[in-house]
């Protein structure tokens, strides 16, 4: 079931569109996208890496700083502890980059995900003081690691967390008690307290904050670091973040750096995934680069990812992005078999009313469950978490929809699990694989998700007669990239869309072309990516016509270019 909603949002439009030259059309669309006020306005369509805040404004940076400057002098032994995903890979890579620039005696170790499990961990720190570290940096990881941190500084080390993760919290007397952990410094723009304007950075855009200030305090050119904007953009894409504020500036400012990118791993990259280096958007970061990066994490080990960011030579390149693309490939297969058993489990749950789905696939890769959560919360609608076997016990992931704070309603029941944690739309937990059931009981009974929240919520900007559909009209859409979460395509509407010519096309028979009419008689090419036999039925149910959303863009076909619109969805 869908829900369509057409946005009507209301300003001045003729005005906003004379002062920034831009067309009215383009105008709502960035009201749309709760774009409001001059300097907001100005801020999207004009932001530079000269409009981010000062990183010294994040709670805790100057002491960070003012620790890691004296460790530097000292020569202490300085390890940076990532996490396995894209995330923790490059953020972990900002931070050796910018500690080695500045003389720092420094290396790296990333938890295996089989073995260690997310974020700082015993076993972590155990190495760390055997191997003689002094100081320990946490990348993307360390905020909800009280314990495992006070453990580390009862062995005498130094502890830095940069992290961007909520900061865990207990109830108490009806009120939420923050838990921090007790490191020499904590730099995580979600603590209370932290004046940092934008809250939403991923955390190699911490990491990248803290380099920065630490050579400003240097005397050094931060500047310097400006590469590193690249491994900020394909970390805050590849980890879903909201494509706004800060980071809309990071991953535009990045992706024209990874077109001219100078770092031999990520041109490997990007050669053996097939990719015009001049075409790279935020979607190609999102689902053929970022998946390689992170196919080293789920399938064998993180540094495999770190090793291509730091490898020097070509040669040696070429082998590491094709070791991960080969992995991804691997990857791939797997999912497609995880996903058609957790959908089949997915229908017997939603035909006995459960509004929660939570599936138990013992054999699945578990750094697969993430993925296949996201699969099936897609097709059915409802929150997911899939769970498999792991070393002890079982542990899963879970994807939630908007109207299902999954953090939340995880803390009400915490005492099922050994460990957990996430955020709103996404989660992770540990239990004993004896309480599935009583999971899967639990949330359902607490869960108050009516029908209508469950509705898939298909979000249209405007109606938009196919006349409008221009070349002109397609090059100012471009001035609303990148697009992503938080920052969606544009999504127009046409009624009674009559289809003509209709041709099912592709490898795989999943790709529909044909001629499309708008009421007013214009005429477009149009194509859809998707279920081909269900949008045949819909259009033989209504007699050649349907009611579509869809989006424009120029289709490049041997040299040619021509418009079309693109099928998004069809009633």
């Amino acid at each position: 079931m869908e829900q369509w909603v057409i946005l009507r949002k209301g300003a001045d439009f003729e005005e906003i569109g004379r002062k920034y030259g831009i067309s009215p059309r383009l105008a709502s669309l960035i009201r749309n996208r709760e774009v409001i006020g001059d300097r907001d306005v100005d801020l999207y369509l004009n932001g530079t890496v000269a409009d981010l805040a000062d990183g010294m404004m994040l709670k805790d940076m100057d002491r960070a700083v003012g620790i890691l400057l004296e460790k530097i002098r000292e020569d202490k032994k300085i390890r940076v502890i990532g996490d396995y995903d894209i995330d923790g890979v490059n953020a972990a890579y900002i931070l050796l980059e910018g500690l080695e620039a500045l003389g720092a005696s420094v290396d790296s170790d990333i938890p295996d995900r089989k073995k260690d499990g997310y974020g700082l961990n015993v076993r972590l720190i155990e190495r760390a003081s055997k191997e003689g570290v002094d100081t320990i940096i946490t990348c993307d990881n360390g905020i909800a690691a009280a314990e495992e941190i006070a453990y580390g500084k009862s062995l005498g080390m130094t502890v830095i967390v940069t992290d961007h993760h909520e900061v865990p919290y207990e109830e108490a007397g009806g009120e939420r008690r923050p838990i921090l952990p007790p490191a020499d410094a904590v730099v995580d723009p979600k603590q209370e307290g932290c004046p940092y304007p934008f809250k939403g950075l991923c955390g190699a855009a911490v990491a990248y904050k803290l380099v920065e200030a630490l050579y400003e305090a240097s005397g050094r050119d931060a500047e310097d670091l400006d590469y590193l904007i690249e491994n900020v953009a394909i970390a805050t894409v590849g980890d879903v973040m909201d494509l706004t504020g800060e980071n809309r500036i990071f991953v535009k400012e990045g992706l024209q750096m990874l077109k001219r990118t100078s770092n031999p791993g990520l041109k490997a990259l990007i050669e053996c995934t097939g990719l015009k280096k001049d075409g790279i958007r935020a979607y190609h970061v999102g689902f053929v680069l970022g998946p390689c990066l992170n196919a080293g994490g789920r399938l064998d080990t993180a540094r495999r990812a770190l090793a291509l960011l730091r490898v020097r030579d070509e040669r040696e390149a070429r082998v590491l992005a094709a070791d991960l693309k080969a992995l991804n490939d691997s990857r791939k297969a797997m999912t497609i078999r995880a996903v058609e058993q957790a959908a089949s489990q997915a229908e017997e749950r939603c035909g006995k009313g459960e509004k929660v789905l939570v599936l138990y696939l013992p054999d699945c890769h578990e750094s697969l469950a993430g993925i296949v959560a996201g699969r099936v919360r897609e097709r059915f609608g409802r929150p997911v978490f899939v769970l498999t076997d792991a070393e002890e016990g079982v542990k899963g992931s879970g994807r939630s929809i908007d109207a299902y704070p999954m953090y939340e309603e995880l803390t009400k029941c915490k005492e099922l699990f050994t460990k957990y944690g996430g955020h709103r739309l996404a989660a992770g937990v540990s239990m004993e694989k004896e309480k599935i059931d009583l999971f899967r009981r639990t949330v359902n009974e607490r869960c108050t998700l009516s029908e209508k929240e469950m509705a898939e919520k298909v979000v249209i900007d405007m109606e938009m007669p196919f006349s409008a559909v221009t070349g002109k009209l397609v090059e100012e859409l471009s001035l609303l990239e990148p697009f992503g979460k938080g920052n969606t395509r544009p999504v127009f509407a046409g009624r009674s869309i009559a289809f003509t010519d209709v041709r099912v096309i592709g490898k795989d028979r999943n790709v529909i072309k044909a001629r499309a009419a708008d009421a007013q008689g214009s005429c477009l090419p149009a194509v859809y990516f998707g279920d081909v036999d269900d949008f045949r039925q819909k259009l033989r149910d209504g007699g050649g016509k349907l009611t579509v959303t869809y989006y424009p863009e120029i289709n490049e076909y041997r040299g040619e270019r021509s418009l079309q619109v693109v099928i998004t969805h069809y009633m």
